[in-house]
């Protein structure tokens, strides 16, 4: 028996590529984007009563990671990449139907749209369902997970007074915490935990419709080195 889905909203995000997205949902407060649903679920019926929840789950596809070929074993990057665990056992990206699970901020309820912070999802990402988070049910004090029993462990993050200058000049235009955003995602340290940088060696993804660059100076430091529109052509 086969069964199908539809999405029921797409996602328009800050985050336009993957790199650098943070690896689970909350750790990058600043990271924002809106839910626009599709019809009929942008009617105004669809999210009556949601203007009380704080929180939702949403669930999504992993729409750039899809393969026809299971995968039983993955290599988390939690675990440096190097290690393998059962599929089942970890979040990775790599699932059996693709399908991704998130808790975020609901910030604003309009009829077709949710403003949401707090995200980690790609732009375009299509969404199957929104679940409202119920803290009682949902926050379990007991749950133990002894892989990931802690956030990871931040990174320090410095800029050059150059592109500091640029980030607070662009988040004054786009109306975002910019500056925040970028702090809060590269502590996380997107770059595979088993490379080992050379300081030379020039780091970059899309925030908005700004490419962001940064290097490591220490495999322990990442300074900022630019904040630009893309470069034409």
């Amino acid at each position: 028996m086969s069964y199908s889905v539809s999405p029921i909203g797409f996602m328009r995000s800050c985050f336009k590529e993957k790199f650098a997205i943070p690896r689970q949902p909350q750790l990058a407060p600043a990271a924002r984007g809106v839910l626009e649903l599709v019809a009929p679920y942008d009617r105004a019926e669809a999210v009556e009563g949601l203007e009380q929840v704080s929180h939702v789950w949403l669930l999504f596809l992993f729409h750039q990671a899809l393969e026809e070929t299971p995968r039983l074993k993955v290599r988390p990057p939690r675990l440096g990449g190097n290690a393998s665990l059962g599929v089942f056992a970890t979040r990775a990206t790599h699932r059996p139907n693709g399908i991704g699970q998130s808790v975020v901020k609901l910030e604003r309820v309009e009829p077709g749209r949710l403003w949401l912070s707090g995200i980690d999802l790609l732009d375009g990402t299509p969404v199957l369902d929104i679940k409202p988070y119920v803290p009682y049910v949902d926050s379990l004090a007991q749950a133990q997970n002894r892989i990931a029993d802690a956030p990871p462990r931040a990174i320090a993050v410095e800029w050059d007074a150059a592109a500091l200058g640029a980030a607070r000049r662009e988040a004054e235009r786009l109306g975002e915490p910019l500056v925040e955003l970028i702090e809060q995602c590269l502590a996380q340290d997107p770059r595979p935990a088993y490379q080992n940088p050379l300081p030379e060696r020039r780091y970059g993804t899309r925030l908005w419709d700004l490419d962001v660059r940064w290097h490591y100076p220490t495999p322990e430091r990442i300074r900022v080195l630019e904040v630009a529109p893309p470069a034409s052509g």
